[in-house]
């Protein structure tokens, strides 16, 4: 049996006014979109800073991959990380072709490989290698900087991809555009997905596995189907919305 991709064991964080996680449980299995909801102070992007030790836990072990994090070099565990946020983060001074692969750049790859990795990635997500590799961020679309963002997530060919709140920021539209893509990506990609949003909706449609948090401890962990065939308890139901229990979820 395999390791799971991300595993909490114990792990307790107090920012001074309680608990946001106290001796927090959680495996996290390969090759899923694992969505992570629940209401406001659960502890949704704690939980996921703490994968790549941008917050640091009091108590407890965070494994990646089987490894304690805590005993891994920060630097290199980032750069080992795909991490995706709303407000994406596109150097504004570098092209399409230098944000997306600078993370391979910061690790010594040889330029020709650059290149052809920067291609591959344009392609797969859509978007016109010759036409985007010279573009900067102003010149882009804020669906299209969103894009840039995954791809720039994937170029060094991590094997878990955090995503915090990625397309809250984006109209409608090219947010549901985004949601579709992102799964079927992930069917080719076959990467660990930790996908953190407020939108239930979005976590529903896009999750192999939902995770819902209340007061730093999961609720309920399953697939979609599974919880709204069979909510854990009456914060499940009211949180997801009594309405949602009776109707299927598909994109």
């Amino acid at each position: 049996m395999s390791l799971p991709a991300v595993e909490f064991r114990g792990v307790s964080k107090n920012y001074g006014q309680g608990y946001v996680l106290n001796r927090f449980d959680l495996v996290i299995p390969r090759e899923k979109i694992v969505t992570i909801i629940g209401p406001s102070g659960c502890g949704k992007t704690t939980l996921l800073k703490m994968i790549n030790r941008l917050i640091e836990p009091e108590a407890g072990t965070v494994l990646v991959n089987g490894q304690d994090v805590g005993r891994t070099d920060p630097v290199e565990l980032r750069r080992s990380i795909g991490y995706v946020i709303q407000q994406i983060g596109l150097f504004p001074h570098m092209t399409v072709e230098q944000n997306i692969s600078i993370v391979p750049r910061l690790k010594g790859e040889r330029k020709q490989k650059l290149v052809e990795r920067t291609t591959e990635l344009l392609e797969l997500i859509g978007l016109e290698p010759e036409s985007y590799r010279k573009r900067y961020p102003h010149e882009l679309s804020g669906g299209q900087q969103q894009r840039i963002g995954v791809a720039r997530a994937l170029a060094a060919d991590p094997s878990i991809i955090l995503m915090d709140e990625p397309f809250s920021a984006l109209d409608p539209i090219s947010r549901v555009q985004l949601q579709k893509e992102l799964i079927k990506l992930n069917e080719r990609v076959r990467k660990t997905i930790v996908f953190v949003t407020h939108d239930i909706d979005e976590a529903l449609k896009i999750a192999d596995v939902l995770v819902i948090l209340k007061s730093g401890t999961v609720v309920q962990q399953g697939s979609p189907a599974d919880i709204l065939d069979s909510p854990a308890d009456a914060f499940v139901r009211e949180f997801l919305g009594n309405e949602r229990f009776a109707l299927s979820y598909t994109i």
